[in-house]
């Protein structure tokens, strides 16, 4: 694997991870499906432990591309949690903002 693949491989799956909390909010961690909607905080769980997966698959992938890893020192780590919080944003949009609306419209035109 290149490291031109790794890095697209990487960015498409740390976009999709930190999207899964907030788009499917009837299930945890993919599998486990609940009764009710999870709390904000719940989903805030979630999402950093899929920061921590995407951290752990980023450092396994340099391994492969690249046969070392790089030491990182801490402002490494704050852009890229700054950085997934920002990967995460359409889902969290999407979930507290815009679906409220659809539902909204949507109880309306079935009541009409």
């Amino acid at each position: 694997m290149t490291v031109d693949t790794a890095v697209w491989v990487l960015l498409v799956t740390a976009i999709v991870l930190a999207n899964i909390p907030w788009i499917l909010s009837n299930r945890v961690f993919v599998f486990i499906p609940v009764q009710k909607a999870k709390s904000i905080w719940f989903n805030f769980a979630e999402w950093f432990l899929y920061f921590l997966v995407t951290g752990i698959f980023a450092y396994l992938l340099e391994d492969k591309a690249m046969g070392h890893v790089k030491p990182q020192e801490w402002e490494f780590y704050v852009v890229t949690f700054f950085m997934f919080a920002i990967f995460s944003f359409p889902g969290f949009i999407y979930r507290y903002n815009l679906k409220m609306f659809l539902d909204k419209a949507r109880s309306k035109k079935q009541a009409a």
